[in-house]
C-alpha cells in the first residue's frame, strides 16, 4: 500500500534516510519508545534522545511493505512493517526509493556523509538555528578556541524554514570566510531538553566536534488586522448563511480595509469541486478544498469568507487546523436557524424534493448535520434580519481586532 506521512514524519524520514539519525534505520515502536522515555536509550540500550514515530491509519501486519510518498505522490521510501499498535503507531526499517524534492535553498540540503567528507580532519563547531543569531561573538570566540570551522545548521522545518535559512546566510556574511551553511529539516520537539539532545546528535552526525544551540525565536504575533483570517459559516440549507456571508463580503469591501476572498458553497461546487457527488467522502473532500484555498488566502494576510453547509465536525476541525497551521486565525460562525424554519422557507424547493426521495443524502433530512460546539459566534436568523446578522458578525470582527 501507499501512505503519505505528515510534515513532521516526512522531516524525520529524510533524516533517517540521510544518516543524520544513525544508528536509527527506521521508525520506532512501542518498546523503543518506552525505553526512550524511561532511560533515554533504545530497547537494546543504545543511547537515543527522542521519539521518531510514524502513524498509519490502515491496518497492517508484520512484514507488510508500505511505500511512503511525499505530498506530490513521489515515492520516497519503502517501510517494512515490524509492528503496528492499535492507535496506528507503525514501526519498522525504511529504505530509500528516491531523493526528496526540496523547495527553497535546495542547494544547501546535503547529507552528513557529504559534509563530513568536506570537513576532512578539520574540527567543526556546529551552530543549530531556529531563528536569527543575535550575538556572533560567542560563536567566533568558541571557534577560535577550538581552531574549528564554523558550520551553521539552520533547522529548516515548516513555514518558517526559508526564513531560518536566510538568517543563517546573513550570519555567514559576518563570520569567517570558510563558514559553511547546511540546511537540516529537523522538526522541533516539545520538551526543550529532548530538542537540545536531538540537535546535538544531528550536529555530531554532520561531523561537529562541538555544538552551540542558537536561541529560539521569540514569536510576537502581528496585530489582528494584519493577520490572515478565515470566517467560516456553517449551517443547514436555507439557514441564511450564504446571504449573511455575501452581506459580510459587501460590508468589508465597502470598508476597504481588508483583501477579501469569498467562497460560497454553491459557487465552489460549480468550479473548484465540479464533478463531486454528495456522498460523505465527496462532501468532506469539497470542504477540504474550500479550506485549502481559504488557508492559502489567509496565509498571505487575506480575509477569506466560506459558506458551505459543512455538516461534519471532524472536517470542520481539519479546516481550522489548516488555517491555524499557516499562522492565520479562524472564526467559526454557526448559523443555527432550526430545521423547521429552513424547511418552511425552502426557497430552492430542495427540502420538498428530499422529502419526496428525489434527493438522497440531503443534510437535515436523510443525512445528519453535526452541530458545532466550538463556534465563536452563533446566529439564529428566525427572528432577525440579514442586516442585523451581518452586523453581529462585523461586531465580532471588530471586537477581535480583525477589522478597524
Amino acid at each position: 500500500m501507499e501512505w503519505t506521512p505528515d510534515a513532521r514524519e516526512l522531516a524525520d524520514l529524510e533524516l533517517l534516510l540521510s544518516g543524520a539519525f544513525e544508528p536509527l534505520t527506521g521508525f520506532l515502536g512501542h518498546d523503543d519508545l518506552h525505553a526512550v522515555h524511561e532511560r533515554g536509550t533504545l530497547a537494546d540500550g543504545t543511547p537515543w534522545p527522542a521519539p521518531v514515530t510514524l502513524h498509519v491509519s490502515a491496518d497492517l501486519s508484520p512484514g507488510d511493505e508500505v511505500t511512503l510518498l511525499d505530498p506530490e505522490g513521489l515515492p520516497l521510501a519503502a517501510l517494512t512493517v515490524a509492528a503496528q499498535e492499535p492507535d496506528g503507531l507503525t514501526s519498522g526499517p525504511v529504505k530509500g526509493l528516491g531523493a526528496p524534492e526540496h523547495g527553497p535553498f535546495a542547494r544547501l540540503r546535503r547529507t552528513p556523509a557529504e559534509v563530513r567528507a568536506e570537513l576532512g580532519e578539520r574540527p567543526a563547531l556546529a551552530v543549530t538555528m531556529r531563528g536569527p543569531l543575535d550575538d556572533l561573538s560567542e560563536i567566533v570566540a568558541t571557534a577560535k578556541e577550538l581552531d574549528a570551522l564554523i558550520m551553521l545548521l539552520p533547522l529548516a522545518y515548516g513555514e518558517a524554514g526559508p526564513a531560518v535559512v536566510r538568517a543563517a546566510l546573513r550570519a555567514k556574511e559576518k563570520l569567517p570566510q570558510d563558514t559553511i551553511v547546511v540546511s537540516v529539516p529537523l522538526a522541533p520537539r516539545e520538551e526543550p531538553e529532548i530538542d537540545l539532545e536531538l540537535r546535538e546528535h544531528v550536529s555530531t552526525a554532520y561531523g561537529a566536534a562541538e555544538h552551540l544551540a542558537g536561541p529560539d525565536p521569540v514569536h510576537i504575533p502581528g496585530p489582528p488586522h494584519r493577520r490572515g483570517l478565515v470566517v467560516f459559516f456553517t449551517g443547514l440549507s436555507g439557514s441564511g448563511k450564504s446571504t449573511i456571508a455575501r452581506g459580510l463580503r459587501d460590508a468589508l469591501l465597502e470598508l476597504g480595509s481588508r483583501t477579501v476572498t469569498y467562497l460560497d458553497g454553491d459557487v465552489v461546487r460549480h468550479l473548484l469541486s465540479k464533478g463531486l457527488t454528495f456522498s460523505k467522502a465527496d462532501r468532506d473532500l469539497n470542504i477540504r478544498r474550500i479550506g485549502f484555498v481559504a488557508a492559502e488566502a489567509a496565509r498571505h494576510g487575506g480575509l477569506a469568507i466560506c459558506a458551505p453547509i459543512a455538516p461534519y465536525a471532524a472536517t470542520r476541525e481539519e479546516v481550522r487546523e489548516m488555517v491555524e497551521s499557516v499562522g492565520a486565525d479562524f472564526l467559526l460562525v454557526h448559523v443555527a436557524t432550526p430545521l423547521e424554519e429552513c424547511e418552511r422557507r425552502d426557497r430552492k424547493g430542495l427540502y420538498a424534493k428530499a422529502r419526496a426521495g428525489l434527493i438522497p443524502e440531503f443534510t437535515g433530512v436523510s443525512d445528519p448535520y453535526e452541530e458545532p460546539d466550538d463556534a465563536e459566534l452563533v446566529i439564529d436568523t428566525t427572528h432577525i434580519s440579514i442586516d442585523a446578522a451581518v452586523s453581529q458578525v462585523l461586531g465580532a470582527l471588530r471586537s477581535g481586532g480583525w477589522v478597524r
